[in-house]
């Protein structure tokens, strides 16, 4: 089967095309002829060398991966032909395994390509502000890249809450996105502190969540805009570098702060992970939510794709079609 490799650890260039054995499902395992793969920030991390615990090379990155079983494993109660997407490892493939409670149903509604921008963001967004953040309709909530995967994923999230949604973003496109998606106040942080912003329009008061998926700076500059009492999540580093936690401001401001990894989340607890799947698709079914789809890329066209994401020209979710 067609693949992509991970030789080394380095920039986009070494993502290679590659011939595979086809992969054969264990027990409790199933296999995908992908039509969809999504594309993560962790999947460029890993690719760096810069993601704790991530595979070492020679490996297939890719988290995610839609299309339709085409073998099953001992002890899967599914049927070869459903359509499905998964969690898994080596999703940038013809073909994936997956753990069996690990996959979800594909309505005929949804295209390979939006499901493969669900899992990842969908639950890492719910858990973020529900699971986590506690978040209500009386509650203000600041989503960083707020037009990016798990950004469009929670910015829908918490404005069917019908909680007061601040964004950032870096460019007039993508506040648009935001806006459109339910973000009340949209913050260019390329032309303006995000935490001065966020002081004007909350009369000094602050927000009382913020997602912070950025790290470095974006989180030190954060702990300014939470309201005393208020909760701080963060799900990733995607400027690269992870952020600091000040122990005196938190503990002057009465704040909390939280870490959210949702492979950790799924080894560890995925009760508490999956809980939110029957909810969240019975959203997406009602068109209560929508899966932003940004760009396509060919698997081949797989190093493109990830320096269009590290070039912060993306708008929602950028998926490969092997």
């Amino acid at each position: 089967m067609r693949a992509i490799e991970v030789p080394e650890y380095g920039d986009a260039a070494v993502l290679t095309p590659t011939e595979r054995e086809l992969p054969e499902p264990g027990p409790g395992e199933l296999r995908i002829a992908v039509e969809a793969a999504g594309i993560n920030f962790a999947d460029i991390m890993q690719r760096r060398g810069q993601y704790p615990g991530g595979p070492a090379p020679p490996y297939v990155p890719g988290m995610e991966a839609a299309g339709s079983i085409d073998a099953i494993g001992e002890g899967v109660d599914r049927s070869v032909g459903d359509r499905v997407v998964a969690m898994t490892t080596g999703g940038y493939a013809e073909y994936a395994v997956a753990p069996a409670g690990a996959v979800f149903d594909v309505p005929v509604s949804m295209s390979f390509e939006e499901a493969a921008g669900f899992p990842v963001q969908f639950l890492t967004a719910y858990a973020s502000l529900f699971t986590l953040g506690d978040l209500t309709a009386e509650d203000s909530v600041l989503i960083h890249a707020a037009a990016g995967g798990v950004g469009t994923a929670a910015t829908q999230l918490a404005a069917n809450a019908n909680a007061t949604v601040f964004g950032t973003a870096s460019t007039s496109e993508k506040l648009e996105l935001a806006d459109k998606l339910g973000v009340d106040h949209p913050i260019n942080y390329t032309e303006t502190a995000f935490d001065d912003e966020i002081s004007n329009l909350t009369d000094q008061s602050g927000v009382d969540l913020i997602l912070d998926g950025v790290g470095g700076a974006t989180t030190t500059a954060s702990f300014d805009c939470l309201s005393p009492f208020g909760t701080l999540v963060a799900f990733g580093a995607a400027s690269g570098q992870p952020g600091a936690v000040d122990t005196g401001t938190i503990l002057f401001n009465n704040a909390s702060v939280y870490g959210f990894h949702l492979g950790q989340s799924m080894q560890h607890n995925p009760e508490r992970v999956l809980q939110s799947v029957p909810e969240l698709t019975e959203l997406l079914l009602d068109g209560e939510l929508s899966v932003i789809v940004g760009e396509t890329f060919d698997l081949d066209a797989v190093e493109a794709a990830h320096e269009y994401i590290e070039d912060r020209r993306s708008v929602g979710k950028v998926v490969l079609q092997p």
